[in-house]
């Protein structure tokens, strides 16, 4: 049934060049691939941050489609008239994880002993760029930790970087995406947390069709299949919830 409701796109095949915040690039890559196999248009992913991606897009970047880790940004994009206007919406809601490497602190609560940082060092994202590290400072302004580790923070540019510095072990802990934490690359987690959701604001990731893909169908087609059946199971094995089912 999928082929054929697909089939009529594959005679007039379109590329697309999408904008993905950097905490989502591996399950867009994915979605793309599924995507480009049953549609036949030809995708392509930019990742870097989603402010960094914002400054782009109001630069002309020729991007086609913006998958953010935000809602601000896509807002701002649709109300400056830089997006097309109604194709914005929620296509998933990212969670934080505390996680460390650090064999000396394997099998012992991740939350106590950032409590106890003491020279370690804690990466998280920019907070001013990157929405998982404004969910970040939030979530340690709420435990009355922000003032405690300014000193010993690792800012990273986006979350990919962030999760190079822990996962490298220039920082002991790291404030990282959860759907980050299943790389096979990665080396064996010591301790982690998932950070309940009630510490920050929600980690809301909005999409939004960008004017220059205004008549283009594959960027209507994609976000079609970004929030169908196939889109959303790839989001929620990639460690994400989505729109519509709990927990």
């Amino acid at each position: 049934m999928l082929l054929f409701e697909w089939s009529a796109s594959k005679a007039y095949a379109d590329s697309l060049l999408i904008a993905v915040a950097s905490n989502f690039s591996v399950t867009a890559q994915e979605i793309a691939e599924q995507f480009s196999a049953v549609a036949g248009h030809d995708v392509r992913i930019s990742a870097a941050s989603t402010g960094h991606l914002f400054v782009q897009i109001e630069n002309g970047a020729p991007y086609d489609v913006l998958l953010a880790a935000d809602v601000r940004r896509p807002q701002l994009i649709e109300s400056s008239g830089l997006g097309v206007r109604g194709s914005r919406h929620t296509y998933a809601i990212g969670r934080l994880v505390l996680w460390s490497r650090d064999p000396e602190i394997r099998g012992q609560d991740c939350l106590r002993q950032l409590d106890n940082l003491g020279r370690a060092r804690l990466a998280i994202a920019n907070p001013e760029f990157a929405p998982y590290g404004t969910a970040a400072r939030q979530m340690l302004q709420r435990l009355k930790l922000w003032d405690r580790v300014q000193s010993r923070l690792v800012i990273g540019e986006n979350i990919a970087q962030t999760l190079q510095f822990v996962a490298s072990g220039n920082a002991r802990f790291g404030l990282i995406a959860m759907s980050q934490i299943d790389d096979v690359r990665l080396p064996a987690a010591a301790c982690s947390w998932h950070v309940p959701p009630d510490l920050h604001q929600p980690i809301e990731q909005q999409a939004i069709i960008l004017k220059r893909a205004t008549n283009n169908t594959a960027a209507s087609d994609f976000l079609k299949f970004l929030t169908g059946d196939a889109g959303r199971a790839i989001i929620v094995r990639h460690g994400y919830l989505v729109p519509g089912r709990d927990g």
